[in-house]
């Protein structure tokens, strides 16, 4: 089936063609939900809540319209309101064997504060700010698919971006070009 037969299959509830438009959108709506959330584990249960959600909400999908920005909206919502909830931060556990072959334990202390200084630099961004600038420095997206996405005129979402980069960049200066 192409990718319309799915997608019209899907709306009239077909099980199998909504797993597989799923199944091809996965890494990315794990990316996204991780880049607002923070935590794999956390990102894992917002896609899986999308998931779910978009499944039950399938006859309101209008088959005509690309189904990643239905689905990956519904993915921000559920990390958006999975980030609302979180009482405390989780803390993660280190590994205490590192396999040889792997970078040296002072590198990857190097990339754990910074990747710890990217997520906390980016739960200090408005929602739709940090949104904006995780679909477009991670995933990629253009600003006409995330303005599609959040709702927002074109101009909103680069002024987004743009504020987004600029309260991110003395956060994270200390730390260019140490991790390599």
């Amino acid at each position: 089936m192409d990718d319309a037969a799915l997608r019209a299959a899907a709306s009239r509830g077909d099980r199998e063609a909504f797993g597989r438009l799923a199944l091809e959108l996965a890494p990315t709506a794990r990316r996204v939900a991780r880049g607002i959330l923070g935590s794999p584990e956390d990102a894992d249960d917002a896609v899986q809540d999308a998931l779910l959600s978009a499944w039950r909400a399938i006859d309101r999908y209008d088959p005509t319209r690309p189904f990643r920005p239905w689905l990956l909206r519904i993915v921000v919502n559920a990390a958006t309101d999975t980030l609302r909830r979180r009482a405390a931060r989780r803390a993660v556990a280190l590994t205490p064997d590192l396999p040889s072959g792997t970078p040296s334990p002072e590198r990857e202390a190097g990339r754990a504060l910074l990747g710890d200084r990217l997520l906390a630099a980016l739960a200090t961004l408005p929602e739709r700010q940090r949104t904006a600038v995780v679909l477009f420095d991670v995933e990629g997206w253009s600003h006409a698919e995330i303005s599609e996405l959040l709702g927002v005129a074109e101009g909103t979402v680069r002024s987004d971006v743009f504020r987004a980069r600029r309260a991110l960049r003395p956060e994270l200066e200390p730390y260019a070009g140490e991790t390599g």
